[in-house]
């Protein structure tokens, strides 16, 4: 197992937050400008790609850089294909959500080309931490956390739920229609299942 953090040049994450994820990996890619953000939080990528229109070169003495210019791909995607060159399972994004909204947008949708590709890959900011569930799920969590569901492309069909306030039972959510918004864990463990679609999840951060 080998897990890698990716750092965006989204809206920044909190000290602690990237503290956080930072603990949990072993390698640390900064995509373009988010080595701007990685410098004012005090610390250095292994690597840092991207078509380098965002990065300021603060960090160029110590750091890896990769110059990708290609237009055809975003600097997530750049990223994360060098993380599978780095043999990378479990990676965790940061920096990939606010400002832009039609980034964000883009990122979501680089969340869904890679999921397959690792054993693990999920986006987090300082709200909240977002991935795209199996079609059967199972974990623990805080009881009161708060789980919203949504259908990252089109509809999501066959939806069942345990463990939340407000359960599903062989439902569907779709775009524009119905969404899974601001349920609550209330039982352990959550089990979520669903039969077709891109169900995402998006976990709040409980503030204890």
């Amino acid at each position: 197992m080998k897990s890698i953090l990716i750092l965006c040049n989204g809206s920044p994450p909190s000290e602690q937050l990237f503290s956080k994820y930072r603990a949990k990996t072993a390698y640390f890619i900064a995509a373009d400008g988010g080595a701007n953000i990685a410098l004012k939080l005090g610390t250095t990528p292994d690597v840092i790609i991207g078509d380098l229109d965002s990065y300021d070169g603060s960090n160029k003495e110590s750091s890896e850089i990769i110059f990708r210019p290609s237009q055809e791909l975003n600097d997530l995607e750049k990223a994360l294909q060098q993380a599978q060159k780095e043999k990378g399972t479990h990676i965790y994004i940061l920096g990939a959500t606010g400002h832009r909204l039609d980034q964000t947008l883009k990122n979501l949708s680089v969340l869904k080309q890679f999921s397959p590709k690792f054993q693990r890959i999920r986006i987090a900011d300082n709200f909240g931490e977002m991935r795209l569930l199996p079609p059967s799920f199972a974990d623990d969590f805080a009881i009161g956390t708060q789980i919203s569901l949504f259908p990252l492309s089109g509809k999501v069909t066959g939806i069942t739920t345990q463990g939340l306030k407000y359960p599903l039972k062989n439902e569907f959510i779709k775009n524009g229609v119905r969404d899974g918004s601001s349920n609550e864990v209330i039982k352990n463990p959550v089990q979520i299942t669903h039969k077709e679609g891109d169900l995402l999840m998006f976990v709040k951060h409980n503030n204890d």
